[in-house]
C-alpha cells in the first residue's frame, strides 16, 4: 500500500487509479498537497495522464450499472470534503463486484451513500435559494458560493425552467460558471470577474422586494434560531432578503 498524490482533477483522479492498478499498489491514504506526504510510507506522486483517465473512464461506463456510475461524478463534486479515499475503494469494490457497492455496512460504501444524500439535499435547497438579478443588458444573474460543486446540475434545473431567458450561474467559490443563451448551456471557468451592472428596474424591484420582507416581519414574533434552521446561514449571503445593498 501507499500514499497517492494527485493535483486534484477528475482526470488526475482516474489516473491515480489506473497507476494504482497498474502498479499493483493499493491507495492507503490520497492527497493532494505534498506537505501531507507521510515519511513512513511509500509515496507515489500522479502525473495526470489524459489517454490512462479515458481507459478507466470508459471501463467505468461500461462495466459499472448507470446508478453507481454517476454516483462516482456526484461524489466527486463533494470538494468540501475528503471523500478521495472512500471514493477509490468505491470504484475498486466495484471492479471487483458491483454486489459489494449495496453493502452499507463497509465504511467506505457507507460514507459514499450518505455524502451522496448530503449533495442531493444540498442541491434541491439550492433550487429554491438561488436569486436571479437582471443586468443592465437583460441576462439574468445568479451568484453562489456552493459547498459543493452543483453549477452544472443546477444551470441544467434552471435551463428548464427559465426557457427561452439567458442566463449566468456564477459559482464564485470555485470561478465557475453555468452560462445559457440560444445555443444551449455551457459550463465556463472564469479567468476574472467585474462586479455586473442590474437595470433599473432590478433595483427597483429589489427595494420593494426587501421593504415587503421588513414589512411582514412582526418584531414580537421574531425567532433568529428558528429562522436559521429554515434558511440556514449558508445560503443567505446571496439572497436578496439578506443582502444589505
Amino acid at each position: 500500500m501507499a500514499t497517492f498524490l494527485y493535483d486534484g482533477s477528475f482526470e488526475g483522479f482516474l489516473t491515480l487509479v489506473y497507476e494504482s492498478y497498474m502498479r499493483k499498489k493499493s491507495a492507503r491514504r490520497i492527497i493532494k498537497s505534498a506537505r501531507e506526504w507521510d515519511l513512513t510510507d511509500e509515496n507515489i506522486s500522479i502525473i495526470t495522464n489524459r489517454t490512462h483517465a479515458a481507459k478507466v473512464l470508459e471501463s467505468l461506463r461500461t462495466k459499472f450499472e448507470k446508478r453507481y456510475y454517476a454516483r462516482i461524478f456526484h461524489i466527486f463534486m463533494c470538494d468540501s470534503e475528503p471523500f478521495e479515499k472512500p471514493l477509490y475503494d468505491y470504484i475498486v469494490l466495484g471492479f471487483r463486484d458491483q454486489r459489494h457497492l449495496a453493502d452499507i455496512t463497509h465504511p467506505s460504501i457507507r460514507y459514499i451513500e450518505n455524502l451522496a444524500r448530503e449533495y442531493f439535499r444540498y442541491l434541491h435547497k439550492m433550487y429554491g435559494f438561488v436569486r436571479f438579478e437582471e443586468l443592465s443588458d437583460g441576462m439574468l444573474y445568479a451568484r453562489i458560493e456552493g459547498k459543493f460543486n452543483i453549477v452544472a446540475p443546477l444551470g441544467a434545473h434552471f435551463a428548464k425552467r427559465l426557457n427561452p431567458y439567458d442566463f449566468i450561474i456564477h459559482d464564485t467559490k470555485r470561478a465557475l460558471a453555468y452560462w445559457k443563451n440560444e445555443a444551449g448551456g455551457e459550463l465556463h471557468e472564469v479567468a476574472a470577474f467585474e462586479q455586473p451592472l442590474r437595470s433599473a428596474s432590478e433595483e427597483k424591484f429589489q427595494k420593494l422586494w426587501k421593504t415587503f420582507f421588513q414589512s411582514v416581519t412582526i418584531p414580537a414574533r421574531r425567532n433568529i434560531k428558528l429562522q436559521k434552521k429554515w434558511v440556514p446561514l449558508l445560503y443567505r449571503r446571496y439572497m436578496t432578503e439578506f443582502m444589505e445593498t
